[in-house]
């Protein structure tokens, strides 16, 4: 690529696709995740995008835990082709190949590389306005059932992002076109993806934002990554982080009672909740919402007791020993709608997963579409969050508009699947005290009664449409009509 033809700016981002700045600190505090090597003969790459394969699960106080790749990068862009079939398809035919290069060349394992490729709204609209068989955006997406019902009208899977109610007025709800996410216990593998796409690429898109993060390395002993990493950039209160701990603030996230890791997260899998089963366009895809919340660490650990950080995560009136930081989230701990509303009659306030149970867990055994039996409590949300010390991002291409400073901050960077995006939505209300009817519970969503609410601010988000393996390059170009 020419640098000549970059602008300043694109240039600096392009620059930054393989950097590691502070996150060159991982591999010196620990080494990557011991993983069972799969032959490739017997790997099949799955028909979706974000499931990876081969990942650890491991015991921490007697609860199973999934080990994620220990390395994250998710690079958000603006299209610069031409919203026309034929430059479309020849966009298309470019992602394609290298996209299928990076497969021949890496396993979708966290020794190799994940990558997914998510489409945001505005790519549908301004890219795909209508098909060639006279279909107009949004009515060519894949109907959200459930929505639908609730509004008493058609509503598609991919929705924007509202402002949720402990968001401030200074939260920026994003635009991108097009985000990569990219995931391994190697950075140099993450680096090359990235070059591969936005890179030798570059002509297609106009990179927006670079995120960078990790998750895990404590799970061996030891101080553990989120401590050490903290420590390294100077954050408030850093050295109170647990040793051992996964996140900054400390609780364990991947219990695997907790994550849906297999495609229940799918459009197509729980009945009645899409219309992609069992032929549907996007058949094996799902939606992503994508953010970014800062997060108090200081605050954390020196204004809240383990009891109260413990309500807080949890529920209240749990009991738990101190210092135990992975707690059990399967389905004996569900709380109903009603048990969450006692609570916070009761207490005057609620858990962060007990406020999202009702809304994320299944109340009930029951048969999916593929003819598995999916049991009760279990998840139908896929998280793929990751510390980060990013403020908000690693580079951003409006570093005013996005509140870009260069000093680390410490925060998430927030992934999760999701069926639909009104599921999505609903969890996210409940976890600010909104239930279903848009009820209330009653309790200010910023304050310390409201799950941990207090201790996070969201600066960005965005919702993204993350198609099947066969159709995530430009989505839908091939059934515009060419002539356009």
């Amino acid at each position: 690529m020419n640098a000549s033809r970059l602008d300043r700016r694109q240039f600096v981002l392009r620059s930054a696709l393989g950097a590691a700045g502070l996150y060159s600190l991982i591999d010196s505090f620990t080494a990557a995740p011991a993983r069972a090597a799969l032959a490739p003969k017997t790997l099949i790459r799955p028909r979706e995008q974000h499931l990876l394969r081969n990942l650890e699960v491991i015991r921490r106080n007697g609860v199973e835990v999934i080990v994620p790749p220990l390395h994250h990068q998710v690079v958000t862009a603006k299209l610069l082709v031409e919203a026309k079939a034929k430059p479309l398809l020849a966009a298309r035919t470019e992602l394609e190949r290298a996209l299928q290069r990076l497969d021949r060349r890496f396993q979708p394992t966290p020794q190799g590389l994940g990558v997914a490729a998510a489409w945001g709204d505005s790519y549908f609209r301004r890219f795909v306005p209508r098909l060639a068989n006279g279909v107009e955006f949004p009515d060519y997406l894949p109907v959200d059932d459930q929505s639908s019902r609730l509004s008493g009208q058609r509503t598609p899977v991919l929705q924007r992002s509202p402002r949720f109610r402990s968001d401030d007025e200074t939260l920026v709800l994003e635009e991108n076109d097009v985000a990569l996410l990219f995931r391994s216990d190697s950075l140099d593998h993450i680096a090359a993806g990235a070059e591969a796409i936005f890179g030798a690429l570059g002509g297609l898109f106009e990179i927006t934002s670079i995120r960078k993060g990790f998750v895990g390395g404590g799970f061996d002993g030891g101080p553990g990554l989120p401590k050490q990493m903290a420590l390294a950039a100077g954050i408030a209160g850093a050295e109170l982080i647990p040793d051992g701990s996964q996140l900054f603030l400390g609780f364990t996230s991947t219990q695997r009672s907790a994550i849906a890791m297999d495609r229940i997260t799918n459009f197509e899998t729980l009945v009645g909740v899409t219309d992609q089963w069992p032929n549907g366009y996007f058949r094996g895809g799902t939606i992503m919402h994508l953010s970014h919340l800062f997060e108090d660490v200081h605050r954390w650990w020196t204004t809240f007791s383990f009891d109260e950080q413990a309500r807080s995560m949890a529920r209240p009136g749990v009991s738990l020993r101190e210092g135990m930081f992975t707690l059990p989230d399967d389905a004996s701990q569900l709380r109903s709608e009603r048990e969450l509303r006692d609570d916070a009659k009761r207490f005057g306030a609620v858990g962060h997963s007990g406020a999202l149970h009702h809304v994320s867990r299944l109340d009930r055994n029951v048969v999916d579409n593929y003819g598995a039996v999916r049991k009760r409590g279990a998840s139908f949300i896929q998280r793929a969050d990751f510390n980060t010390l990013d403020n908000p991002f690693f580079q951003s291409a409006r570093p005013e508009a996005d509140g870009q400073l260069a000093e680390p901050a410490a925060g998430l960077h927030f992934i999760a699947f999701a069926p639909t995006a009104g599921l999505f939505h609903r969890m996210r209300w409940a976890m600010d005290g909104v239930l279903s009817g848009k009820s209330e519970l009653g309790i200010e969503p910023r304050s310390r009664e409201q799950g941990f609410n207090s201790v996070l601010r969201a600066t960005h988000r965005q919702n993204f449409l993350v198609p099947p393996r066969a159709h995530r390059s430009f989505p839908l170009a091939e059934r515009l009509r060419t002539s356009a």
